[in-house]
């Protein structure tokens, strides 16, 4: 009895106890006070519906120019109700081709009887929200029991992106151990969720978080070599103003970045071959270390090629547009190679496949020492 009250214990009581103080720090790290940055007092984002077209900016080759006059009804806000006759640019990143039906976002300043609006965009939340909802219906459908965790993982995983790593860096901790402390916790949390709180978890936790570490690694050593750093990016003029309002460690966060995008693969790989080499050792419980270790190695050879591809493409898609641009500006080979931007994303391609094929050694070995046959599987 007293057996069963302590692996009852262990199995509830320690990840509860520190649930609850995850929850605890959680809501400590998010007491911040923010430095106001611009005056938007009296100004709201709120939803109304076009009903009416009064001007519209279509030219006769489709193209639009200037503004088109529209009349909104507003669904939210002190003007609920009420038709307000509105403007929206033909701006490509703000304002909206506005149609008759349309849901969207209005800009709105309201003082006394006076009120100003523009549009802002389409009103997408609800599209987010029905294809976030696909999608983790898909995953639970498909995935059964595992889907369901994984779906947890998953939203876990982005809870703890917007209220722990964000709120940290704001408040002035080191980018990096704030990345760190993430892909530790998100890691340990979807991998418990996916693959039980067991010897394999552990070992991918470590994997994981050892990968993500050996990719900053060589991220920084590309920086040093390269001179490129977190204050090469585009949006650097920005985040001086945090640096100078907040003491927010603006250099750092590039490489933060970085370890947060490679986490992903990173974790796949860790998890496929810590499972595999638990099999490994659940179908042949005589193998030895060494020869666990050459079997883990062995599958972990086959998922380099394609997890570092991952990394490689994602960086490459991202800079599409802007290669795109060089290449219709016919701009020489070695102003490319050499500029910034074309650089970070080297980097952060290189880096992040670094970081997957070095968590493979480590995963194995860490397995090949750690794991022992077990008799059955927690699913």
């Amino acid at each position: 009895m007293k057996h069963k009250m302590t692996r009852v214990l262990l199995r509830w009581g320690i990840p509860l106890t520190l649930l609850l103080v995850f929850i605890l720090f959680v809501l400590w790290i998010n007491q911040v006070n923010k430095t106001e940055l611009i005056n938007t007092t009296g100004q709201t984002f709120e939803r109304g519906v076009v009903t009416q077209i009064l001007q519209d900016n279509v030219q006769e080759n489709g193209t639009r120019v200037g503004d088109q006059v529209v009349v909104v009804r507003m669904t939210t806000g002190v003007r609920k109700g009420q038709e307000l006759t509105t403007n929206s640019s033909a701006g490509f990143l703000f304002g909206a081709a506005c149609k008759v039906g349309m849901k969207v976002v209005v800009i709105q300043s309201v003082a006394g009887d006076s009120t100003i609006t523009t549009v802002y965009s389409q009103d997408r939340e609800g599209v987010i929200y029905l294809f976030a909802g696909l999608y983790l219906a898909a995953l639970v459908i498909i995935g059964g029991w595992k889907g369901v965790r994984g779906a947890l993982g998953l939203v876990f995983t982005f809870f703890a992106m917007i209220f722990v790593e964000i709120p940290m860096v704001y408040r002035g901790y080191s980018p990096m151990g704030s990345a760190v402390f993430l892909c530790f916790i998100t890691t340990l949390v979807t991998m418990g969720l996916i693959g039980g709180f067991q010897t394999k978890t552990l070992v991918a936790t470590l994997g994981t978080v050892t990968g993500v570490v050996l990719a900053y690694v060589c991220a920084k050593l590309f920086s040093f070599a390269s001179g490129i750093s977190g204050w090469n990016v585009s949006n650097i003029e920005s985040l001086l103003t945090l640096w100078n309002s907040n003491d927010i460690q603006v250099g750092e966060l590039l490489f933060a970045g970085l370890l947060i995008s490679a986490l992903g693969a990173v974790m796949d790989v860790a998890m496929s071959a810590s499972s595999s080499m638990q099999e490994i050792a659940n179908q042949n419980p005589a193998i030895t270390k060494r020869e666990l270790f050459r079997a883990g190695m062995r599958v972990g050879r086959d998922m380099m090629g394609t997890d570092s591809n991952t990394l490689i493409l994602a960086f490459a898609g991202g800079s599409l547009s802007e290669l795109l641009l060089d290449y219709a500006y016919a701009l020489p080979y070695r102003q490319i190679i050499n500029s910034n931007n074309i650089g970070i994303a080297i980097m952060q391609g290189l880096g992040g496949s670094f970081g997957v094929i070095l968590s493979v050694p480590v995963t194995v070995l860490l397995a090949s020492l750690l794991i022992r046959p077990t008799s059955m599987n927690n699913c």
